[in-house]
């Protein structure tokens, strides 16, 4: 039996056993035959990205983005659960496990989202699911059956806490986050959700989802880009550039860091102004965590607009993996035994 953890985002997908992790854009994309398969330069991906489901070949991650002509991105719940949860979800398992391994899984849902899918996810994971996994650089096929023979589905931003909370065995570690009120703010790419653990009890009045996620810097970004080069740049497209502070669009360069600033310092507003009016009858919070891959992007900007003790977002990690460690580490408290 092997407990796994994933995350599967609109931005991105995360998996982890404890040991390795991986990490790969939210993208699925036709699988095409290419004439000459290996790289130019040495070093292949560690993880798979190519595998045929359902007897349909596919891309996914960044190999769908550079080389499928059909790619499928989307921001909408219902079509992200139905058209590509369920294959990214295997593409991000399948490195982790033997065929036929019971598979006992953790994975989480935004809370707006939560009690309206969280049946339906569990049905669309929990099953054996056979799958043809194409091995980077090879080309070697491999069959095989990954059983998820448990699910457990939790709201997102506590994967967030459990990773605070626990260690590696799923034992509680550290003891301010099981004796102390923590607000938890999750900034994904498509929503961010505000929560609160009140000794370990999840605050049904301290909690909700918005549309505030990092995808709407990314699209005012875009907008401006359109503006100024002609270009519609797709969201999943940007990540990078922003990260480097600039982007070439046919063969001229423009510099991202003051479009960046004002509208991560918008979208930092507009958060701070949802959760301080969502907590204002709880004035007893101990201190407040930022997560989550936007979160890290916002943090800066964010933490001085908010009322409260915040902690600091810790340089060397990476903020995109926070939940889904938590996920795992949680999987570990009740399955581990």
């Amino acid at each position: 039996m092997k407990v796994l953890g994933a995350d599967i985002g609109f931005g991105y997908t995360k998996a982890t056993d404890g040991k390795q992790h991986q990490i790969f854009k939210s993208i699925v994309g036709e699988a095409n035959e290419s004439q000459f398969g290996e790289s130019l330069l040495p070093g292949q991906p560690l993880f798979p990205r190519h595998l045929i489901v359902g007897g349909q070949s596919v891309f996914v991650g960044e190999l769908a983005e550079t080389q499928s002509r059909g790619r499928g991105f989307t921001l909408d719940q219902t079509q992200f659960l139905t058209q590509y949860k369920k294959t990214l979800a295997l593409a991000a398992l399948a490195p982790f496990v033997d065929s036929g391994d019971p598979i006992r899984l953790v994975a989480g849902l935004p809370i707006s989202y939560f009690r309206k899918h969280k049946d339906a996810l569990t049905t669309l994971l929990q099953n054996r699911h056979p799958v043809t996994v194409v091995k980077p650089g090879s080309g070697e096929r491999e069959e095989k059956v990954l059983y998820v023979e448990r699910v457990r589905v939790i709201p997102q931003p506590f994967g967030s806490m459990f990773n605070l909370m626990l260690n590696d065995v799923g034992k509680a570690a550290s003891q301010r986050f099981v004796s102390e009120k923590i607000g938890i703010i999750d900034i994904g790419f498509r929503t961010a959700d505000y929560t609160i653990s009140d000794k370990t009890r999840y605050s049904e009045r301290g909690s909700q989802s918005s549309d505030s996620g990092i995808s709407v810097a990314y699209t005012a970004i875009a907008n401006a880009l359109l503006e100024k080069s002609g270009i519609n740049v797709e969201l999943y497209r940007l990540y990078e550039g922003i990260s480097k502070g600039s982007i070439k669009i046919k063969g001229k360069r423009y510099d991202l860091n003051a479009i960046s600033q004002a509208a991560f310092g918008q979208l930092a507003s507009r958060i701070a102004q949802e959760v301080n009016r969502l907590w204002a009858d709880d004035w007893d919070i101990d201190a407040i965590v930022i997560t989550g891959g936007g979160g890290a992007s916002l943090a800066p900007f964010l933490t001085p607009l908010l009322e409260g003790e915040v902690l600091p977002v810790p340089a060397d990690q990476d903020a995109r993996l926070n939940n889904v460690m938590g996920y795992w580490k949680y999987g570990m408290n009740i399955w581990g035994a």
